[in-house]
C-alpha cells in the first residue's frame, strides 16, 4: 500500500482529464482536493463510489473540496463512465501509471485465488496547501462523501 502518510507533502501530478486537458495538483491550490484511485471504469465497486461522490457532489463542494477521480482507464473509457452515469466531476486517465505509482496505490492484488498487479482502491484528503489531511486506505463504496466529511470535523 502507499507510503504515504498524514502531514506528508502530497506527490506533484499531472495528467488527462475527460476532456483531455492536463490536471495538475498546482491548479488546485487554496482549495482542499480529494484525489481518490479506483481500479476500473464502470465496474460494480468502482460504479457505487463514483455515484456516491456524484450525489454528494453539492455538499463536497460547499465545502470547497475538489474531486479528482484517478484510474488508469483511458480518456475514451472515462468519457464513457461520465456519460453513462451522469458524473460532476473530473476523471485522470493515467494510462503510463505515474501517478498510481507517486501514491503507492499500484500494487499486487489478489481476486478469486488469482495475483495480479492493479490499482488498489485508496482515497487522500489533501489541504490547500498540498498537505495530505486525511487518508482512506479502504473507502467504502456506498458510503465514501461521508467518510471524506468524517476527515473534515
Amino acid at each position: 500500500m502507499s507510503h504515504l502518510k498524514v502531514g506528508d507533502k502530497s506527490p506533484e501530478f499531472k495528467g488527462v482529464d475527460q476532456n483531455g486537458n492536463t490536471v495538475d495538483l498546482n491548479q488546485f491550490s487554496g482549495k482542499k482536493v480529494v484525489l481518490y484511485f479506483y481500479p476500473k471504469d464502470d465496474t460494480p465497486g468502482c460504479t457505487a463510489q463514483a455515484c456516491n461522490l456524484r450525489d454528494n457532489f453539492d455538499v463536497l463542494k460547499d465545502k470547497g473540496i475538489e474531486v479528482l477521480g484517478v484510474s488508469t482507464d483511458s480518456v475514451k473509457s472515462h468519457v464513457k463512465f461520465i456519460d453513462k452515469f451522469g458524473l460532476n466531476f473530473t476523471l485522470i486517465a493515467d494510462e503510463n501509471k505515474d501517478i498510481v505509482q507517486k501514491f503507492g496505490v499500484w500494487g499486487l492484488k489478489k481476486f478469486m485465488g488469482r495475483e495480479y498487479m492493479g490499482t488498489n482502491r485508496m482515497t487522500f484528503l489533501i489541504d490547500e496547501n498540498g498537505i495530505i489531511e486525511g487518508i482512506i486506505a479502504k473507502p467504502k463504496t456506498n458510503a465514501h462523501a461521508e467518510e471524506i466529511l468524517e476527515i473534515l470535523k
